[in-house]
């Protein structure tokens, strides 16, 4: 690769095609399990596409998918983010808390305090990774106890329930547009949003380029400390926001709100194909993954399979999805040596 190819964040983004063309085929192929699995349990129960239980698979899942786009954020730069959950729950109940101090509460108000609460404690995670340069793993494992602890330190063995929260606030969950849930679309919203700028812009292809190789995005200009920094702040800012819609979508919140939701996430990115090895990926691929696991959850319920078999299949998948990755990252490389060979 000469030095003029490195010079942009372009190229450092770019893979080989055998690549995309494996991603984009990934994404047919969930596309085509989601079916099965949607067609298939219908056969058995024919209740399972039915108009209410469909909203409700929607609304169930627009939590996780929401928490994916952050958590893609930080895994396309080769980092994870474990703390998401704990950050959920706790601006779940401090929302929660902030509404029964003060009634009248206006809700776009409640909006910019989790996404500010979020932010900074994301910002806490950028400080340790990308300052601090303690490992990704390790930072995110520790602050997802800080923030647990946090949160169990403030519940106090506390609760709050639908009766403290401001019926507006309740209904913007279980509204709908059109008939699809309003919580739904403001995560496609979410969604479509971050993944054009992931596409379309400079600052959003940067987080391939550090994640492809963070030496040569540092010799291209990139500000890879700010690009870490920045991540991570999102990552806990969106988390933050999927706390408030939690929040809104049960109404009863304890200390142990989001618990375990931080590696549903990350299952559900890794088997949408965003890459471990970082700089691959698509918030499209992620938002299938995470309604393919989803729906299988729903249908080993509607089928009343044991819930061990949710869990081994949510592992079968992400091993796989990971070994994928494995086999695709060999053969990148091994093309690249015989392209350098050439």
């Amino acid at each position: 690769m000469t030095a003029g190819r490195q010079a942009t964040p372009e190229a450092l983004a770019a893979r080989p095609n055998l690549v995309s063309q494996l991603l984009k085929a990934r994404e047919v192929s969930l596309v085509v399990i989601l079916l099965v699995v949607l067609l298939g349990t219908a056969a058995i129960n024919p209740r399972f596409l039915g108009v209410g239980s469909l909203r409700d698979l929607l609304l169930n899942v627009a939590i996780i998918s929401l928490v994916v786009v952050g958590q893609t954020m930080v895994l396309l730069m080769k980092h994870v983010d474990l703390s998401v959950g704990s950050v959920v729950g706790l601006s779940a109940f401090l929302t929660g808390s902030l509404f029964i101090a003060h009634p009248g509460m206006p809700l776009p108000l409640a909006v910019l305090f989790g996404l500010g609460l979020g932010a900074a404690l994301g910002a806490i995670n950028g400080l340790l990774v990308a300052y601090g340069k303690v490992p990704a793993l390790v930072a995110t494992l520790g602050t997802l106890y800080v923030f647990r602890g946090v949160t169990y330190a403030v519940v106090h063995g506390g609760q709050i329930n639908a009766g403290n929260l401001p019926p507006s606030f309740l209904s913007f969950a279980t509204g709908s547009l059109l008939g699809v849930p309003n919580l739904v679309l403001l995560v496609l919203v979410v969604m479509v949003g971050f993944g054009i700028y992931l596409k379309s812009y400079r600052g959003g292809r940067e987080y391939y380029a550090v994640g492809s190789n963070s030496e040569a995005a540092v010799l291209a200009g990139i500000n890879v400390t700010r690009r870490t920094m920045t991540g991570f702040a999102l990552s806990g800012a969106i988390a933050g926001l999927a706390g408030v819609l939690y929040l809104a979508r049960y109404g009863t919140v304890d200390a142990s709100a989001g618990s375990g939701l931080e590696l549903q996430v990350i299952a559900a990115a890794v088997v949408g194909g965003v890459s471990i090895n970082g700089g691959v990926g698509s918030l499209l691929g992620a938002g299938i993954g995470a309604l393919l696991l989803g729906t299988m959850g729903s249908a080993l319920v509607t089928l009343r399979a044991p819930a061990f078999y949710q869990q081994a299949i949510q592992g079968a998948l992400l091993l796989l999805a990971i070994s994928i990755d494995i086999v695709v990252a060999r053969r990148s490389a091994k093309r690249l040596q015989q392209r350098s060979r050439g």
